[in-house]
């Protein structure tokens, strides 16, 4: 089999790559390990940014988000039993974001592959990428019971952080950072308690009101790195989460049956260089973030808007100067959100041990984005998104 970009990971990384380089005329294969109905129902993050949101426009999967997705145009925080709302539009020049679910867009990109793009194959593991610094690089991989070779001119690692692209980069250099803390959070079928996302320090633990739809909450709790989240009964994890949510005034939270839990690991982790010859890393196979500052979809799209690009210009005049600056260019996106994230992260999260001095200082920070619109521009940026490209 022969293409001009193999990508490896179905996820939504791969699958707008795959729509971005057939709107461009550039060919591709996408092999994705898992089957169809696996990748449909992967519950991961929900919020997308105002660039995110542009693109998936542009490249013509952004219909069914406008019909059914949420525009949210600001966060409220809740600390000391006090509620702050951060206006996006009224500080970044008219910037939003959507809550719209990983799941709804793989599904919409999928649909549009399936329907008018290159080949798409389920149930396809990629087993090694060889030759990733010769102009011919080939992935090797499994489907239907029998190994085949997909032969291309580059190869694009969209398969997260366990899969065999980040491996086949030699010599890279690794920075992370793992909290010792996770989070607990539970699917409802309850009509959310709040317009908007709610982000909650409280001295008990962190808390998140989400939501996928108007008729269902995500709402998450800060627990112990290592809980079993069948630990956790229902009524127990509600009344939780109204302690943390407590305010002065007359709020209160909706109720409702508890249809999922789980609990997900708290990480900050970058893959350096995002590049190796003609082998390209993209999304979670790069760079991981804790889902505080909502960047991991986000960040994964600015990849492969950044390769689409500078494929698209070597096709048009024959150079490399794009692809070369690849890495570097998604890095500083990278490391930005990276900040934002851990910032967040280290705003609302309660340390283990942490002393009163650090409570403190964390009531300090958040009050002075409530008071300072400097200190609340900052975050309405970075959380809205920085710019794609």
């Amino acid at each position: 089999m022969r293409t001009t970009v193999g990508i490896i990971g179905a996820g939504p990384a791969g699958l707008l790559l795959a729509r971005l380089l057939h709107n461009a005329g550039i060919d591709s294969v996408v092999l994705e390990s898992r089957d169809r109905a696996y990748v449909e129902r992967r519950q991961r993050a929900g919020i997308l940014e105002q660039g995110t949101v542009d693109v998936l426009r542009g490249a013509g999967a952004g219909e069914r988000m406008d019909r059914e997705g949420l525009r949210h145009d600001g966060i409220e925080l809740r600390f000391a039993r006090r509620r702050h709302r951060v206006d996006f539009p009224a500080l970044t020049g008219g910037r939003s974001v959507m809550v719209y679910a990983q799941t709804e867009v793989c599904k919409d990109l999928i649909a549009l592959q399936l329907k008018d793009g290159g080949p798409l194959l389920f149930e396809a593991e990629a087993l090694a990428v060889e030759g990733a610094d010769t102009d011919r690089p080939r992935v090797r991989f499994r489907h239907r019971g029998a190994e085949d070779v997909l032969e291309c001119d580059y190869v694009v690692g969209c398969d997260g952080y366990w899969g065999i692209a980040r491996a086949a980069v030699p010599d890279g250099r690794t920075f992370e950072r793992t909290y010792p803390f996770g989070w607990l959070g539970i699917l409802a079928d309850v009509a959310p308690s709040h317009d908007e996302l709610v982000y909650a320090r409280h001295e008990r633990g962190f808390a998140l009101l989400s939501m996928r739809s108007l008729s269902v909450s995500r709402l998450y709790l800060q627990v112990p790195a290592d809980t079993d989240a069948d630990s956790w009964g229902d009524e127990q994890i509600w009344d939780e989460l109204e302690r943390r949510f407590e305010t002065d005034d007359d709020w209160s939270l909706r109720r409702g049956p508890i249809t999922q839990k789980s609990v997900t690991p708290m990480r900050s982790y970058v893959h350096e260089p995002m590049r190796h010859g003609r082998l390209f890393l993209a999304g979670d196979a790069a760079h991981i973030v804790p889902p505080t500052g909502a960047k991991g979809l986000n960040l994964a799209v600015g990849d492969v808007v950044t390769f689409a690009r500078a494929l698209s210009h070597r096709t048009a005049t024959g150079s490399d100067d794009l692809l070369d600056a690849y890495s570097a260019t998604c890095l500083r996106r990278v490391w930005q959100a990276e900040r934002f994230s851990y910032d967040m992260t280290t705003l609302l999260h309660t340390a283990p041990g942490a002393t009163p001095f650090e409570d403190r200082l964390q009531l300090a920070r958040l009050d002075r984005i409530a008071s300072s619109r400097a200190a609340e521009t900052d975050l309405a940026e970075a959380y809205t998104g920085c710019p794609i490209g």
